[in-house]
């Protein structure tokens, strides 16, 4: 079967923008050939700073001949119908229609419409113009003589050229005729810019790849990380150092090279009294370049050694460009090294009332006032949570208080992404206690579902009442979440403090401090048990409108969930439900049910022994549920299976008898009301 070879080749295109552009190629070809009636067996995108490439095998030489039936009117209706049905169809006359017939309506007309098939490189050719016009990248730009026509084409940056070829590995591959933007399909390609800036012609995939390989072209940018990887590990190996891997950095640089060559350039001794994460963070943001520790552990010293990844095998080695490299490298440092002595003076001289000071003037929102008034708001808050999470009281309020300070650091105007943990280095040069200082960094989180959940208790105070605050105060202001808009994040803030509660395994009463949240609250936990492995159904059994202890919450859903995994668990379920399902239909029909149950008027051993079960389930639950002990509770519920099963087997609970009938029925009530105490059985599959 014939194979598809496609190249968008053009300027650099942005780094962040390469992986997704493959894949919506790959998804946009494959769909609109498979609308068209075309299969293929397999398709691999691939990308580089300069092309966006499509490998698409075992794909069908022509497209299926089509037979469709269009029904038409009833053979008796009027001429303008009929000449409106032989339009549409593109019949010339009625001859052409087949009669059919429908024992309700009668005689009517249908018109069979066959489509050939059509060949596969016609089909490319037709597809391919509007995939490329209406390419969906984020950001585009208009080039060439043409670029002031309205409508006219928008690329990410100028095309140059495409590279189509169609066909099977037995023949020579033909070129699949068509033009974009004045550019027409052909066969070539170029190499590396530098290296091998000439045309290359090429037949299918295999000896593209190979072609680009010659050329100084890396196709496979998980190859160029690879390359990278090693090389870097390789270097630092070498030198007695150790690199610190950044999957986010690699992604990054492996998408701005065709040909990685790693180098080592190194910066100023004198810049290595700069917090590490400063020095990582420039060196990063600034020179898309690796850096390099003295040993192994997160705890080793850094080196004045980092990583490059050039584009290009310089014939002096990358001399000149480690150089240049190092001399951005120590230009950014100086400016950092400068930032962080302004802040220690401050901090050393005056500690944190000038920044604090600012904060009353910086607008958290409109309706919610200042920074400095919601950092107010966190620290009577935190204050306040302090005794339930084990924490200090005085040291929570602290934290609280500073723990914002540090946006209006130097530093942190310049790197926002290090607030918090820079608030931890002020905080410990200030002199501060150790968990305050920890707190001042460790509020923000969780930040995310890998994010570390904070562990010293002031921290988890702070943090908690941070995000309390978040909710509570947005959501007074109705500036709620609406499907997938959240430009407050509060969806993430829930989520940090249900891993906060879980994590810590708090008992934080949430009716207190975030009552009009509670249902938000509810949604978010049940998405995050659902993600953790646990059933929807359990999790509705458990949840009630008024359940606002999450962590007892998510314990009853993994007591519930190990006990209906048992043979007790699963029959006890079954009955339970057949006793409410029995019960709810006798209240729909207003049947007489006795208020409790009478023992004088059990008349069989079956519902004796029920009887006497349930009383003992519903204390032994209760004590149970009192010590939050929720797998005891589940296994005295699961004494009442034995007992519920005998009395199905052998017992009419519609008795003759209108007084044993509504003591029966009681009974069934006290077993529905035993379960309740756990979770509402009713809302559990199975």
């Amino acid at each position: 079967m014939p194979d598809l070879l496609l190249e968008l080749f053009s300027e650099e295109i942005p780094a962040r923008m390469q992986r997704k552009a493959a894949g919506d190629l790959k998804k946009s070809v494959t769909n609109a050939l498979v609308d068209a009636g075309l299969t293929y067996e397999g398709a691999r995108e691939y990308w580089t700073p300069r092309r966006l490439t499509l490998d698409l095998r075992g794909l069908t030489a022509r497209s299926a001949d089509i037979a469709e039936e269009r029904k038409g009117p009833r053979t008796d209706a009027p001429q303008k119908a009929i000449e409106g049905f032989l339009r549409g169809a593109g019949l010339n006359s009625i001859d052409d229609a087949q009669v059919r017939n429908d024992s309700k309506k009668g005689d009517f007309y249908v018109a069979v419409i066959n489509k050939p098939g059509r060949d596969a490189a016609d089909i490319i050719a037709s597809v391919m113009p509007g995939i490329i016009e209406n390419f969906p990248w984020p950001k585009s730009m208009r080039w060439g003589a043409k670029s002031a026509d309205a409508g006219s084409m928008r690329w990410v940056r100028p095309l140059q050229s495409i590279l189509c070829t169609f066909g099977p590995e037995t023949e020579e591959p033909v070129v699949v005729d068509f033009e974009v933007a004045g550019i027409r399909a052909d066969n070539v390609t170029k190499g590396h810019r530098f290296h091998a800036p000439q045309t290359l012609t090429v037949r299918r995939f295999d000896d593209y790849a190979a072609a680009l390989d010659k050329a100084k072209v890396v196709l496979d940018a998980e190859r160029r990380k690879e390359i990278i990887r090693a090389d870097a590990r390789n270097l630092a190996f070498a030198a007695g150092l150790e690199l610190i891997e950044d999957d986010a950095l690699l992604e990054e640089v492996g998408n701005l090279v065709e040909w990685p060559v790693a180098l080592m350039g190194t910066f100023g001794e004198e810049f290595l009294d700069i917090p590490p994460e400063v020095i990582r963070l420039t060196i990063k943001e600034n020179q898309k370049c690796f850096v390099l520790r003295k040993g192994a552990g997160d705890d080793a010293l850094l080196s004045n050694n980092f990583l490059m990844v050039a584009n290009i095998e310089a014939t002096d080695g990358g001399v000149e460009i480690a150089r240049g490299n190092a001399k951005v490298v120590n230009s950014r440092l100086s400016d950092a090294k400068f930032f962080w002595e302004s802040d220690l003076h401050t901090i050393t001289t005056e500690g944190f009332a000038p920044w604090l000071g600012k904060l009353g003037s910086v607008t958290f929102h409109a309706k919610l006032g200042t920074v400095g008034e919601r950092v107010q708001r966190i620290a009577a808050l935190a204050e306040e949570l302090a005794p339930t999470v084990g924490a200090n009281p005085e040291l929570a309020r602290r934290a609280a208080e500073i723990c914002k300070a540090d946006l209006n650091s130097a530093m942190v105007y310049e790197f926002p992404e290090l607030q918090g943990l820079m608030g931890r280095r002020y905080a410990v040069k200030a002199g501060e206690d150790a968990s305050v200082a920890a707190a001042c960094e460790d509020h923000y989180k969780p930040q995310g579902p890998s994010d570390d959940v904070p562990k010293d208790p002031v921290s988890i105070a702070v943090a908690l009442a941070e995000k309390l605050d978040t909710l509570v105060g947005f959501w007074a202001i109705d500036e709620k979440p609406t499907g997938s808009k959240d430009p407050f994040a509060l969806r993430r803030a829930a989520l940090g403090v249900i891993r906060l509660v879980l994590e810590n395994e708090l008992k934080l009463p949430l009716n207190t401090h975030a009552a009009d949240v509670l249902a938000f609250f509810h949604d978010r936990l049940k998405v995050y048990l659902r993600d953790s492995g646990a059933r929807h159904d359990l999790i509705d059994a458990v949840i009630t409108p008024q359940a606002d202890d999450l962590l007892a919450i998510t314990r009853r859903v993994e007591a519930l969930g190990t006990f209906l995994d048992t043979d007790d668990g699963k029959n006890l379920l079954a009955g339970t439900k057949r006793a409410a399902n029995i019960l709810a239909a006798e209240e729909k029909k207003d049947t007489q049910i006795g208020e409790s149950v009478v023992e004088s008027l059990l008349e069989l051993e079956q519902e004796k022994n029920l009887c006497d079960a349930v009383n003992q389930a519903e204390s032994a639950t209760a004590q149970a549920i009192e010590k939050e002990d929720y797998s005891a509770a589940m296994s005295a519920l699961s004494k009442l299976r034995e007992p519920v099963d005998k009395f199905f087997e052998d017992v009419m609970v519609n008795a003759d008898d209108v007084a044993v009938r509504a003591n029966r029925l009681a009974l069934m009530r006290r077993i529905r009301d035993a379960t309740g105490t756990v979770a509402d059985f009713s809302k559990i599959a199975g």
